[in-house]
């Protein structure tokens, strides 16, 4: 067994962790299972319960199967001088797709939802973003990839910077609104945050490009 096969193998066993569970609780779902909810919590639509499976695949593995790929793939053959950084991004990122599967697979087994615990790991997975930006080096993956940011490594490094604080403050910003605001109004408070950590960096990487360039 090579050292690169066994360091994955960690979250080759994050990956399974939802398929497990699913395993283990599949005799007692019904052939129809809730596979959606609104913004108060309530189900709102039904399917089979062959759905899981599918999703299962849609989150952990999709992922794994791509942080896989991306670096191997990249034009600009950036992303491995991350090292360790990077695999710790995989990691963190699987991590979080799996317990998001489990919480599903968790809900729709009791037929129950906890929007805020949704809420609140979504505020950490943007929190870990945040902290990893600064180290993320410019790819056509991962990061604020624009114009400006792909033409330019001080522009990227500038960008990043910036939109690390900004993710990583939003990130705990949702984690608190999760706690003290009513689901179905931080729903569209969660959107706006969301809008405001995407497009932000966007026009920071355009000011910084034009900055540079005088």
């Amino acid at each position: 067994m090579n050292l690169e096969f066994k360091k994955e193998l960690p979250i080759i066993g994050i990956v399974l962790m939802p398929f497990v569970y699913l395993a283990l609780i599949w005799n007692s779902l019904p052939e129809r299972v809730p596979i959606h909810w609104n913004s108060d919590g309530e189900i709102d639509n039904w399917g089979s319960k062959f759905t899981l499976i599918l999703m299962l695949f849609m989150l952990p593995v999709l992922t794994y199967a791509i942080m896989s790929v991306v670096s191997k793939i990249d034009p600009k053959n950036k992303m491995p001088l991350m090292g360790g950084k990077f695999y710790q991004l995989k990691f963190f990122l699987v991590l979080f797709m799996s317990l998001l599967a489990l919480v599903i697979v968790y809900m729709t087994k009791t037929k129950s939802s906890s929007p805020s615990f949704v809420f609140v790991l979504i505020g950490f997975l943007f929190t870990f973003f945040g902290n990893y930006f600064k180290v993320i080096r410019p790819n056509y993956f991962i990061g604020i990839r624009t114009p400006w940011t792909l033409e330019s490594e001080e522009v990227w490094r500038i960008t990043h910077n910036f939109a690390g604080k900004l993710w990583f403050v939003s990130g705990f910003l949702i984690i608190a609104g999760s706690f003290v605001i009513e689901s179905s109004v931080f729903v569209m408070v969660f959107l706006g945050i969301v809008l405001v950590i995407s497009l932000i960096p966007v026009i920071y990487s355009f000011l910084t490009h034009k900055r540079l360039k005088k």
